[in-house]
């Protein structure tokens, strides 16, 4: 089969495409004829070897896709340490999942990760309540532009965007943001105490860096932080014990795949309620670019360069 392979830690230089055996599934595994695939942020940090998990060489990257069972059902699928730059992939059955009708490709892979993201991060660490006010960093991102709807839907009192370009702005107050403002800010807690006149709720963070340090600094009293990812590469300065004190703030991280340690189907039911929100014509997906599988390198770069928006994916056809 067709795929792509590191064999070396690096940049989008080290994704290489290449020809494997069919991968083959093991008992409580499922074997998928992948039709699209999905590029996450995760994916980046994978390759370098700056992920949460530690990756192994050599390395098929990718953590999710949508395609068919042998037995021809559509199903969206989260893998088990990467190996969805191909072809064909192998899932664990309980993170297969199916995709009901009129849900498309680009719609099932984007609820499956960013969708999910957002989904857990209002629910389980923000708590959000109604007439709340949420920033949302990156809004025209992956998950960004889903956490924006979803905020929306779920009542938040105001929906701050933070984005890097005017149409980024535009896509995110497009979407339901109440204002969206420069994350190029030279003085970002100054930016959301204007944008919201007062000290905002929530804010839902995948920068780090200075962004989550200022973001920090504009929280109300028991105001929340979730932080889920470090797309600027640069880490937050330590948080200081009698600061939470003093501001009653809550600190949080969000890893996607703790989630399955919870009791219960929570993924399933976020994944569920995703799904008929869609449906209903209450959320969608944000499309951001379709790139052939061999040119993987290619998606990396743009993703990498923070100039894209929604959702991309590989095609593995090309």
């Amino acid at each position: 089969m067709r795929a792509v392979q590191v064999t070396e830690f690096g940049g989008p230089e080290v994704l290489t495409p290449v020809e494997l055996p069919d991968p083959v599934a093991a008992p409580g595994e499922v074997l998928i004829d992948v039709e699209r695939i999905g590029v996450n942020y995760a994916d980046t940090h994978q390759a370098e070897n700056s992920y949460l998990a530690p990756s192994q060489l050599p390395l098929v990257p990718g953590g999710e896709v949508v395609g068919r069972t042998p037995d021809g059902k559509r199903v969206v699928a989260l893998l088990n340490g990467g190996g969805g730059y191909a072809e064909k992939a192998v899932a664990p059955a309980a993170t297969t999942f199916a995709v009901p009708d009129g849900i498309d490709d680009l719609t099932a892979l984007s609820m499956l990760v960013q969708g999910a993201t957002a989904w857990v991060l209002l629910r389980k660490n923000a708590h959000l309540a109604e007439g709340e006010s949420v920033v949302v960093h990156a809004a025209a991102g992956g998950v960004g532009t889903v956490a924006v709807q979803l905020a929306k839907a779920w009542g938040a009192g105001r929906v701050i965007a933070t984005a890097s370009s005017d149409e980024k702005r535009a896509l995110a107050l497009e979407l339901g943001a109440d204002v969206a403002i420069d994350s190029r800010a030279e003085d970002m807690t100054e930016a959301l105490l204007d944008a919201n006149g007062r000290r905002v709720d929530i804010v839902l963070d995948m920068v780090g860096g200075t962004t989550t340090d200022q973001s920090i600094a504009a929280l109300a009293p028991f105001g929340r932080l979730a932080f889920y990812g470090m797309a600027g590469r640069e880490n937050p300065k330590p948080v200081e014990l009698r600061n939470i004190l003093g501001h009653s703030t809550t600190i949080s991280g969000m890893w996607l795949p703790h989630v399955f340690r919870l009791p219960g189907n929570v993924f399933g039911t976020a994944l569920t309620e995703l799904f008929d929100l869609v449906l209903a014509g209450k959320l969608k997906a944000i499309p951001g670019g379709e790139y052939a599988l061999s040119d993987a390198r290619g998606a990396h770069e743009a993703l990498r360069s923070r100039k894209t928006v929604g959702k991309l994916l590989l095609d593995p056809r090309k």
